[in-house]
């Protein structure tokens, strides 16, 4: 056995010896070492393995893995640019807090800075990103297996959050020496140490319990109580990553929030509009990551309300400064007022009502009514991941709140690119129905997400494309006004006229085009890989929003209809 296939095996071996059952791997020739182990790992029916072309679909494909089961994903490649396109979904693990594995094949030391084909400088490629960033030496025999498997063990537990702050990715660098592929005759290979007897047999074996090299526990965060009255007026905000909210509390949560099911229906219209004083908060409970909406920004932001965070992340949600204290845990102080609740909760019919009659009114398909639609015709027990960009925003602001779904999102750096790819990992594991909802943009930054060769499995994934021939959101936001129209559709329009069908035909996947209306017919059950597409306007999605702002308002006290 050569050094760089015992290095390979050693390193397979090992990364399941420490709980990993799923892998990602991109073809490429220094990575051979490393794709003939995981191979033959597959193949003894220690993990799974997913083969992809593409180095940015696959690593999203393993952030998808990694953010469904909660275990560490390798994402393995070669060297050069490949290592550079693992660098976005890098990104998202490390702000979302996602075990990612980024394995890199490399060239020998010697071999940097010389000019060598597909050579870069992968040591600390991906930067802060990490969690860790081990660079192993390319190995000229076996002597350092123990160093090999003592190397996969810190770079787990690094990103498992063991020791540190938090789950995230790590970069392993594995420069491999030639020969890069089995010996056919293992007898015949000089120079590589014995290729039998006890030290090879430990090489490739490990100690003999299955466990790894060095266990490493992961322990419990941190618990810091921070002391909050719920006896004054509070508020609870939820974003990404919440934890669970204090009972007895009006909520305004994202979708991805654990406790959206809970949550108001028209929080974000309600913040959105003039506020009765019955309504205004002395304080607001900050939980996760809130990043949707901007009225939820603009209430923090009120150097009149007290906010307190709550998130077991080093970073924390105070963009405006105004945050007066965070911790990891809540130490409470009296108990909510239930005439509080009650004034939002009433609030919250009417303005939900108020949602529901303008949308029913508007004759036009837009993505506000696919995902009203979409959320109320899942079954339950369905995983549902959102596009960043309008997606995710039109589930908060038009579906209603519901259990016995999954709500998943890429909401640490809230990209688009990847997000095909993330759907198909976390639809893989997932363990029942699976469906994405997602824009024409973001389908089409990631069409290769879908490709996945014959040999791969598929799972049950709908994915929802609401088709609007462009970016939508710009159109919401302050480029969309009519002072800037001339310039508008060319550089934030962006229309493609891509045909989707002719594309998903391309990856032989199943495609459907439906109108709005029927959606909720063809959603349930999922079956297989599958498209289906929604034609939706945009040009009015303005003016919609605006409607429905002034409708909140109305039905809330904060204006008054004078036209009567």
């Amino acid at each position: 056995m050569n050094p760089s296939t015992a290095l390979a095996t050693v390193l397979v071996d090992e990364l399941v010896r420490c709980g990993v059952r799923h892998a990602v791997l991109c073809p490429g020739s220094r990575s051979a070492p490393l794709s003939f182990a995981l191979y033959a790992a597959e193949q003894a029916g220690r993990l799974t393995l997913h083969v992809r072309i593409d180095e940015r679909s696959a690593a999203f494909l393993g952030l998808g893995l990694a953010l469904r089961s909660g275990e560490p994903v390798p994402v393995v490649c070669t060297s050069g640019t490949a290592a550079a396109n693992l660098h976005p979904a890098v990104l998202e693990a490390h702000h979302a807090g996602i075990a990612l594995l980024a394995v890199t094949a490399d060239r020998p030391s010697e071999l940097i800075g010389t000019g060598a084909n597909q050579t870069v400088r992968q040591a600390g490629l991906f930067g802060a990103a990490v969690r860790a960033a081990p660079s192993l030496a390319a190995p000229s025999d076996c002597a350092q297996h123990t160093q090999w498997r003592s190397a996969v063990d810190r770079a787990v537990a690094a990103a498992r959050g063991a020791l540190s702050g938090g789950p995230g990715p790590v970069h392993l660098n594995v420069p491999f020496r030639e020969p890069l592929v089995p010996p056919s005759n293992p007898g015949a290979n000089p120079g590589a140490g014995p290729d039998s007897g006890p030290e090879m047999l430990e090489v490739l074996q490990g100690r003999p319990t299955g466990a790894p090299w060095t266990a490493v526990s992961t322990g419990s965060p941190l618990r810091v109580e921070v002391d909050l009255d719920l006896g004054r007026p509070t508020l609870v905000v939820a974003g990404h990553g919440a934890p669970p909210a204090p009972p007895g509390l009006p909520l305004v949560a994202e979708p991805t929030a654990r406790d959206w099911p809970d949550a108001l229906a028209a929080g974000p219209w309600l913040l959105g509009s003039p506020m009765p004083n019955r309504l205004r908060p002395e304080q607001v409970l900050v939980l996760g990551r809130p990043t949707l909406h901007r009225p939820v920004q603009r209430l923090l932001a009120d150097p009149t309300v007290a906010v307190t965070v709550l998130t077991d992340r080093p970073e924390w949600t105070d963009i405006a400064a105004t945050a007066v204290a965070v911790g990891t845990a809540l130490r409470c102080i009296g108990s909510p007022d239930p005439n509080w609740l009650h004034e939002w909760q009433q609030a919250d019919k009417r303005a939900a009502e108020a949602v529901s009659a303008t949308m029913d009114g508007y004759p036009q398909a837009t993505g506000l009514g696919v995902a009203r639609r979409l959320v109320a015709a899942l079954p339950t027990g369905a995983l549902l991941l959102l596009g960043s960009s309008n997606p995710i925003r039109d589930v908060s602001l038009a579906a209603r709140p519901r259990r016995g779904l999954t709500v998943l999102a890429n909401r640490g750096v809230a990209g688009i690119d990847g997000t095909i790819a993330t759907a198909f990992g976390a639809a893989l594991v997932h363990g029942g129905p699976g469906y994405a909802l997602v824009g024409d943009l973001t389908f089409l930054h990631d069409s290769n997400g879908l490709l996945a060769g014959p040999d791969e499995a598929r799972p049950d994934l709908t994915v929802v494309v609401a088709n609007d021939d462009g970016g939508g959101i710009f159109g919401l936001l302050e480029q969309g006004a009519p002072e800037h129209a001339g310039a508008f559709e060319r550089v934030f329009g962006t229309p493609h006229g891509t045909d989707l069908a002719a594309l998903c035909a391309a990856h032989h996947v199943s495609h459907v085009r439906v109108p709005a209306g029927e959606l909720a017919d063809v959603v349930s059950p999922a079956r297989g890989l599958r498209v289906v597409e929604v034609a939706t306007e945009r040009t009015g999605l303005r003016a919609l929003h605006d409607q429905i702002w002034t409708a909140v308002a109305m039905a809330t006290g904060s204006i008054v209809d004078d036209s009567t």
